[in-house]
């Protein structure tokens, strides 16, 4: 029966019933929109983008402020080229130095200056007042709750797959 999918309707989308494309296109514009709102706060406030924020984040965390560029861009969930330019360009605005791996030569390490702990230290108070302004203050605490374990639930799904489809390419 054309339309009908296990007993559901279905959607404009093959394989979903009209709830489930409702729920993915709901879920989908508020994730992008979150985002360009929380990235064109941070742009506009600190010259810097929501990755920025991230990545300067992720070397802050790192007990010597450095990490290697691939880790960066495995972190980062970004392509290695993409996080080489983001790099240059955080470079020249004097928040990060790259320098060779005193581990492995070949390797290359950014490293946070002390202007990036600066910028990053003020990027984040706005980071942090936007979400609590755009996601937090819109839900409930349960709702929130629900929402934290069901994206933790989505990510560790996907991280598997990946690490799944990684196995099967070796």
């Amino acid at each position: 029966m054309e339309g009908i999918i296990g007993g559901r309707t279905a959607s404009d989308t093959p394989g979903l019933d009209i709830a489930e494309q409702r729920a993915w296109q709901n879920f989908l514009d508020a994730a992008l929109r979150l985002y360009a709102t929380m990235n064109r706060s941070l742009v506009d406030e600190h010259k810097l983008t929501l990755n920025d924020v991230r990545l300067l984040d992720l070397l802050v965390k790192s007990p010597s402020g450095a990490a290697r560029m691939g880790d960066l861009a495995d972190s980062l969930m970004s392509l290695p080229s993409r996080v080489t330019r983001q790099i240059h360009r955080l470079e020249k605005q004097g928040l990060v130095v790259r320098g060779a791996s005193p581990d492995d030569g070949r390797g290359v390490l950014a490293t946070i200056t002390p202007e990036g702990r600066t910028a990053l230290a003020g990027a984040l108070q706005t980071y942090g007042a936007a979400v609590r302004t755009h996601f937090l203050d819109r839900l409930s605490r349960p709702q929130v709750a629900a929402m934290g374990e069901n994206c933790r639930r989505i990510s560790a799904g996907l991280k598997s797959g990946a690490n799944s489809a990684k196995i099967g390419r070796v």
